[in-house]
């Protein structure tokens, strides 16, 4: 069982930018993806990085503004946001599953504590 750790939320302005870590020992043998919840809301597919090949996917709400990466030497998943808008306010979780990516909470089996990301001026 992965023991998954977010950090680097916070606010910030719109057009601003952040970058989430997900760490966790053992990380590299997973597919990492991360979601975000906003209150009343549900839990939605953010980004996904394969364990594989480091193939990628991204919601079409973030694409061109978040990059996931990974550095398997540091048991490490980042998310940066750039560009950042109101509407991208949430407490973001990283999640880990096998094998291939999914944008579906049910798929994944472990889960971070998430961390608040909240974009106003």
């Amino acid at each position: 069982q992965l023991q998954l750790v977010e950090s680097g939320g916070g606010l910030v302005q719109p057009g601003g930018s952040l970058r989430l870590s997900c760490a966790a020992s053992g990380l590299d043998g997973y597919t990492i993806g991360w979601f975000r919840q906003a209150p009343g809301k549900e839990r939605e597919g953010v980004s996904c990085i394969r364990r594989s090949d480091g193939s990628t996917n991204y919601a079409d709400s973030v694409k061109g503004r978040f990059t996931i990466s990974r550095d398997n030497a540091k048991n490490t998943v980042y998310l940066q946001m750039n560009s950042l808008k109101p509407e991208d306010t949430a407490v973001y979780f990283c999640a880990a599953k096998r094998l291939f990516c999914s944008g579906y909470a049910s798929d994944y089996n472990n889960w971070g504590q998430g961390t608040q990301v909240t974009v106003s001026s």
